[in-house]
């Protein structure tokens, strides 16, 4: 299971605060316990005025790079900012773009420039008309955001999924739409990763970690490959090592036996 660490967000009030008042200390405690949890990539998402943003994206890189080599996920609706970005070199090393989409020239501008080179991309399924409700489109446009990924020479196995997890309090049927999403992107392109924001399916549910962790059970046993959530979270960890244990992709439970040890899950 490949991690994306959700934590550096400007949606998240405490990080609006810390960018608005560029509190290098907060980014940097949250960038390490990320990185030390075991994430694989972090999530550098400003979500700020369109006027900062670029200003905002280059001082977190910056901050976070220089507390961690785990490389990031720069994230931003605008693909014409993300190009830039990569562009001028501001990072050290490739990460992921997120994301790409089938609005605009989303996939044109970012494909071509990450095309031969280790960057992975996230593609989210949807288009002009919003996020559809129907899972069958939701493949539809993710077959048109492979097919193009395959044109411009992007690895498909760099290219990740995100059929857009709804929220179960208005789709009751959100983890079954979520799981014929997985199933059907890797019957079309089996070397094409299916990812997700894990915790957008339990938003207005109480008890919201109980929801979380059963469906990324649930969306891991469909074949998720990767997700983007809180790697300092006991229970969505200890979920992750449970499933691979239980489903022998972690033979023996070695892996899950030692992140125990660490503590990174449960008590010591």
């Amino acid at each position: 299971m490949i991690i994306i660490g959700e934590k550096i967000n400007g949606a998240i009030p405490s990080i609006k605060q810390a960018i608005a008042e560029k509190n290098e200390a907060l980014i940097i405690e949250r960038t390490l316990a990320q990185a030390k949890a075991g994430a694989n990539f972090l999530d550098c998402a400003p979500s700020t005025a369109t006027d900062i943003e670029y200003d905002t994206m280059v001082w977190l890189i910056n901050v976070m790079q220089g507390a961690t080599d785990v490389p990031l996920c720069i994230d931003s609706p605008d693909a014409k900012l993300l190009a830039r970005i990569i562009e001028e070199g501001h990072l050290n090393r490739p990460g992921m773009v997120n994301s790409v989409n089938e609005e605009g020239d989303k996939c044109e501008t970012i494909f071509p420039l990450i095309a031969g080179t280790p960057w992975e991309v996230v593609g989210l399924t949807c288009d002009p008309d919003g996020i559809p409700a129907d899972p069958a489109k939701k493949v539809d446009i993710a077959k048109r955001i492979i097919d193009k990924a395959d044109k411009f020479g992007v690895a498909l196995k760099q290219l990740h999924i995100d059929p857009c997890v709804m929220a179960l309090a208005t789709t009751p049927t959100a983890m079954d739409d979520f799981i014929f999403c997985i199933e059907h992107i890797h019957a079309y392109a089996p070397e094409v990763k299916v990812t997700g924001a894990i915790s957008n399916i339990s938003f207005e549910m109480p008890a919201r970690r109980f929801v979380n962790m059963n469906c990324l059970a649930y969306a891991m046993a469909a074949g998720l490959d990767s997700a983007i959530l809180d790697p300092t979270s006991e229970n969505m960890m200890g979920t992750i090592y449970a499933c691979d244990a239980l489903r022998m992709t972690d033979k023996g439970g070695r892996k899950y036996n030692r992140a125990y040890r660490k503590g990174l899950f449960g008590k010591k």
